[in-house]
């Protein structure tokens, strides 16, 4: 599904000196590297402030602490994602409100969110999916209405961008209160361990979050918030510092992969290729409106698990992402959920199937993964 290996090669020099420095300085824990990296994404972004920490769970983790959220209050989130969102709400006492999502996107159902608002919510999750912001515009202005926070889970779209009906374009992590990132290996911009960040613009809050990662300290034993342990090691922040400048080279290579992709794919019958979400004016539309962290189809002639067995035994592999949804995992069962507010979740989880994406991917390759589809649908 991603091609590492491939990726490092023509970056093998810039990645070994910078891991060197670090090696060669013994700067391990928030060492130059480190900052040197928070203060170039910081740049990239257009965000005042990046914090980063050990990982993505970690800073949704942080991003609700930093926020004041206390047990019992509600945070509406997709039902459709991987699970460190909503896990991350119950580990912190707090009330997870799952709601449906949109069937083109996959993102969060706006409509959806307004209906679940109650006098206990206190912040929405919209998580943008497989590399598509979310529909930021209308969400904003609900939370906004209510009074609410948003936390942005960025984990998936990395330098993707969200155009505005005023034709303004901001970046993903830059919209909501405080944003949450992951830097797992397989995303647009990944490290070679585990890694995360959080975004905001909140002064105040940025210097709550640089306490909270770091065992409540702003001075060495001095422990003025509960926090956590949770840091971005310097080999990591090494790692990610020599692959930002590339990101949006990484991501227009997936672009002209989807592209190849949905040019084989599109018109062919029982499956449906990814959709862009529709935007005010599309002459506005930002190059960058998705980044394909996920190529995801919809297989709607019900082959989908047979198609999947096809493609890996022809050796080709690929993703069900994701196969229960949230409101029907063991963890998070609840009286409160009734499954035919789910219809479209419900659906996508015996439909979609991701096909391998990544900046690797040649003509050759998508040629032989597409005829492969084809035939089989045929």
């Amino acid at each position: 599904m991603v091609d590492l290996k491939g990726q490092y090669a023509p970056i093998k020099e810039v990645i070994n000196a910078s891991i060197q420095e670090v090696i060669d300085t013994a700067t391990f824990i928030n060492g130059p590297k480190v900052k040197e990296f928070q203060a170039n994404l910081e740049a990239y972004l257009g965000v005042k402030h990046v914090i980063p920490c050990a990982n993505g769970t970690d800073a949704l983790q942080i991003a609700m602490m930093g926020l004041g959220l206390k047990p019992g209050d509600e945070v509406i989130t997709s039902d459709f994602t991987f699970a460190a969102t909503v896990e991350v709400i119950a580990l912190l006492g707090l009330t997870p409100v799952l709601v449906d999502v949109c069937p083109n996107t996959f993102n969060i159902n706006v409509e959806a969110v307004e209906k679940s608002i109650t006098s206990k919510t206190k912040a929405i999750i919209p998580v943008h999916l497989f590399g598509q912001c979310a529909n930021m515009e209308p969400l904003l202005d609900l939370a906004k209405k209510h009074n609410l926070f948003v936390i942005e889970d960025c984990a998936q779209s990395m330098g993707a961008e969200y155009t505005f009906s005023n034709g303004k374009r901001v970046k993903s992590g830059k919209m909501g209160d405080i944003a949450a990132t992951s830097f797992f290996p397989s995303k647009n911009l990944g490290c070679y361990g585990d890694g995360g960040a959080i975004f905001t613009d909140n002064d105040d809050l940025a210097q709550l979050v640089r306490g909270i990662v770091n065992h409540g300290m702003y001075k060495r034993y001095h422990h003025d918030v509960v926090g956590v342990n949770s840091r971005l090691d310097s080999i990591q922040a090494a790692v990610l510092d020599a692959k930002l400048p590339n990101l949006d080279n990484y991501n227009k290579s997936r672009q002209y992969a989807a592209q190849k992709y949905t040019s084989k794919l599109g018109a062919v019958s029982g499956l449906q290729v990814p959709k862009l979400r529709a935007n005010h004016n599309l002459e506005l539309d930002s190059p960058m409106t998705h980044v394909y962290h996920q190529y995801t189809l919809k297989i709607k002639s019900g082959k989908r698990d047979a198609l999947v067995a096809h493609l890996l035994e022809k050796g080709i592999p690929c993703g069900v992402y994701y196969p229960i949804p949230l409101h029907k995992q063991k963890a998070y069962l609840d009286d409160r959920y009734n499954d035919a507010d789910f219809t479209v979740t419900n659906t996508l989880i015996d439909e979609v199937l991701s096909l391998p994406m990544h900046t690797e991917l040649d003509d050759d390759q998508i040629d032989f993964i597409t005829s492969t589809v084809i035939d089989f649908l045929k």
